[in-house]
């Protein structure tokens, strides 16, 4: 505020007793060649989009990206682990939190188990890091272990809670 600290500001109002409806909108209004094409041209007109949809193909994905064949490699090498005390593997059991592959083909998984007194504390992450490290492509992995937050049985696939009657 620049000037005499003394001016007073000024707030006009108005006051208003009625506003107008706005037009409705019709469909006349938003096609406006409708009456000139016919169905059987409407018809070719979608034919011709949903075929040049349907044979689009899907843009490459990187191989260490969500997707990627070297990462999707890394989570099935992660799906052949399975935990000593239950019939389901580390990943549907949601022991993985993240999978990452950088530039250079290093794989960094991070990782929690089931309680910090597991059994296989000291030779689970050792496991995960000889098998991500095993995957053809990959350069050296790491395994971050993780506590927070906990595992608890809410982050398993449906394919786990089925095998162990849990759905």
């Amino acid at each position: 505020m620049t000037g005499n600290v003394n001016e007073e500001r000024k707030i006009e109002t108005e006051e208003v007793t009625a506003v107008a409806a706005p037009a409705r909108a019709r469909v006349e209004d938003a096609v406006e060649d409708s009456a000139s094409e016919t169905m059987g041209e409407k018809l070719e007109r979608k034919r011709d989009y949903l075929e040049g949809f349907l044979q689009k193909k899907p843009e490459p994905v990187a191989p260490g990206d969500p997707g990627g064949e070297l990462h999707d490699a890394v989570i099935a090498a992660l799906q052949e682990i399975y935990d000593p005390e239950i019939p389901v593997n580390i990943y549907d059991l949601g022991l993985i939190y993240g999978v990452e592959v950088d530039s250079d083909s290093d794989v960094t998984v991070s990782m929690t188990l089931t309680t910090p007194n597991c059994p296989v504390a000291e030779s689970m992450p050792a496991e995960v890091e000889l098998r991500a490290a095993s995957v053809p492509g990959v350069r050296d992995a790491e395994v971050v272990l993780v506590w927070d937050p906990p595992w608890d049985p809410g982050k398993m696939s449906d394919e786990a809670r089925l095998e162990l009657g849990m759905l």
